[in-house]
């Protein structure tokens, strides 16, 4: 069961899901604008506004090996939905190992 299923009780989740998108987390680098993805999730929403919620709960939650700077949300098929920078909080720095 993945992060999203156990935060919304079971009987929310089957009536709100409607789609499934991919969420690629990405750092860019300002000189050539070039992408690394540093995270790739899946997950159930009932919609758009969901879609952006789950991904900035991920954004902050997830262990990846550096903070992401921007994500792409896309549906199974691989439209587009969302391409864009996540707000943060400080500076892009690689996270610390435990």
């Amino acid at each position: 069961m993945d992060l999203v299923a156990r935060a919304i009780p079971e009987f929310v989740l089957a009536e709100r899901i409607a789609m499934q998108i991919v969420i690629e987390f990405y750092r860019t680098r300002d000189t050539d604008d070039a992408h690394a993805v540093v995270g790739h999730e899946t997950a159930e929403v009932a919609d758009l506004d969901d879609a952006m919620e789950v991904a900035l709960l991920l954004s902050k939650t997830l262990n990846m090996p550096q903070q992401p700077d921007a994500m792409t949300i896309t549906d199974a098929a691989g439209a587009v939905l969302y391409a864009g920078a996540l707000e943060t909080d400080g500076p892009n720095e690689e996270r610390t190992r435990p």
